[in-house]
């Protein structure tokens, strides 16, 4: 078993002032296969004390020297690509194809993004005699998940280093190892000591020691929506400034004019991707209700050709989810699903047939799913498709926009325009019009309870900076 006991603060791997440890377990086979220790608040403040000394002299830097030290982590990690890609496999279950070709590629589309941004970022704009200028915001507490884990960590990270902050990151202690392996890489592409710190721990310790500190001036966490309502909280008393991307409920409108076929192909394949763990997952699955017999036999050929299995298997589409606690939710989900009246059209629950180790789900799609049903409005994070029957294009946009979440949707119409303008009716930070992928450039975010705040390309670096006006500023005015 690998031992990482230590925590990365100001520019050296240091013991941890507590004593307790984790167990950081596979769950494709529910061994342990690494162990961390465990964070403490006297932990978070010498990372907090470290990052506040780096500070005075990192937010100096110039925009050259900050684009240089990025294209030195982005040369490390192409160096440390199948480390990292391990590493996401085995704490969190993603079958090996998809950590290297999404997982590990997210870190590695931040990064070039980043720098890309940098490059042309205005910093500073004169208003009549007034210079504004965008500083950076300071030291900046990062929390981030495990379902995507280099996709957060770098969406966070590189922002914060292109803006001049320093930080501290917790990341998920379920799994912690992508992001030792990301520190070491940025050890080694030589940022500053105190600029970047790593502090292991559980949220209820470390992220809440982050969350309230008053050396923290930035809070960026993403999550669940509980959580990010405890983080919060846990700023408010120092009004500091809070970042969340949160929960989602993606609703997948397919309007009457649509190529079917394709159209709850490409749905259901991304409902079922990573596992269901992903927070803009388009798990609501809205179609007119005289094709809904249609539909669901089209996402039943999809759910049960969905190979489930060994993350290392090439034969393997979707791995487990990422712990037992995961596992038992979803089940008690779709459980709640059949006592609530929806039709099981396949799945169910338990693990698919031929695994009796690991936290594997079956793909499973409900049918005749009303939006007050529990499958329809809580956030499953397991392979679960939800099929809403509508009768009208407005019926549809309704049940799209009656959630308390607003991340994520999509829209698919054989009339371009036509997806267009019900797209600009849908209350969420994103819609994707006809299959359309993400755009790492384009900002990623949400409303109402999923969040504030936006990340990727150059938006991502908007909640790292303070703005500052400087009045009577006269640059043809010389000095005396």
């Amino acid at each position: 078993m690998d031992e990482h006991l230590s925590f990365y603060i100001d520019g050296q791997w240091v013991q941890p002032e507590g004593r307790r440890t984790l167990d950081v377990i596979n769950p494709a086979t529910e061994e342990s296969f690494a162990r961390i220790a465990l964070g403490t608040e006297a932990d978070v403040h010498d990372a907090v004390s470290a990052a506040k000394r780096a500070f005075s002299s990192y937010s100096r830097t110039s925009r050259k020297e900050r684009i240089d030290l990025l294209e030195s982590i982005l040369s490390v990690y192409k160096k440390r690509y199948d480390d990292i890609a391990l590493a996401i496999s085995q704490e969190m279950g993603a079958p090996t194809s998809l950590a290297k070709q999404a997982q590990a590629g997210a870190g590695l589309g931040h990064i070039q993004q980043g720098i890309a941004a940098l490059k042309t970022m205005e910093f500073e704009e004169l208003i009549n005699t007034t210079l504004v200028v965008r500083e950076p915001i300071g030291v900046c507490g990062l929390i981030t998940p495990w379902n995507w884990p280099l996709n957060q960590i770098s969406c966070k990270v590189v922002p914060a280093l292109g803006t001049g902050c320093t930080m501290v990151l917790k990341p998920s202690e379920v799994a912690p190892i992508s992001a030792i392996v990301f520190t070491e890489i940025l050890h080694e592409a030589g940022v500053p000591a105190g600029v970047y710190n790593l502090v292991n721990g559980d949220g209820p310790t470390v992220g809440h020691a982050i969350s309230s500190h008053p050396g923290i001036d930035m809070v960026s966490f993403t999550g669940s929506t509980r959580a990010g309502i405890q983080v919060a909280k846990a700023a408010a008393d120092t009004v500091k400034r809070v970042h969340q991307e949160l929960g989602g409920k993606s609703p997948n409108i397919i309007l009457d004019d649509a190529d079917f076929e394709a159209a709850i192909t490409h749905g259901a394949r991304g409902c079922f991707l990573n596992s269901g763990q992903s927070c803009n997952a388009p798990t609501r699955l809205l179609v007119p209700r005289n094709r809904q017999q249609e539909v669901a036999a089209i996402a039943r050929r999809i759910a049960e050709t969905t190979a489930v299995g060994d993350p290392r298997s090439p034969e393997t589409t979707i791995g487990p989810v990422v712990s037992e606690v995961q596992f038992n939710r979803i089940q008690d989900l779709i459980a709640a699903g059949i006592r609530e009246g929806a039709t099981l059209v396949t799945g169910g629950p338990g693990r698919p047939e031929g695994l009796n180790r690991g936290y594997y789900v079956r793909p499973t799609v409900f049918a005749d799913v009303t939006n007050d049903m529990t499958i329809a409005r809580e956030e499953i994070f397991g392979p679960v498709l939800s099929i809403l029957p509508y009768e009208s294009e407005d019926e549809a946009l309704a049940i799209a926009n009656d959630t308390i979440y607003g991340l994520s949707s999509y829209v698919t119409s054989g009339d371009p325009e036509r997806a267009r303008r019900i797209a600009r009716d849908i209350r969420a930070g994103m819609v994707h019009l006809n299959g359309a992928g993400g755009d790492l450039a384009a900002p990623f975010g949400g409303y109402k309870q999923s969040g504030n705040g936006r990340e990727w390309g150059r938006y991502g670096f908007e909640d790292y900076l303070e703005v500052k006006s400087m009045f009577g500023y006269n640059p043809a005015q010389k000095a005396s």
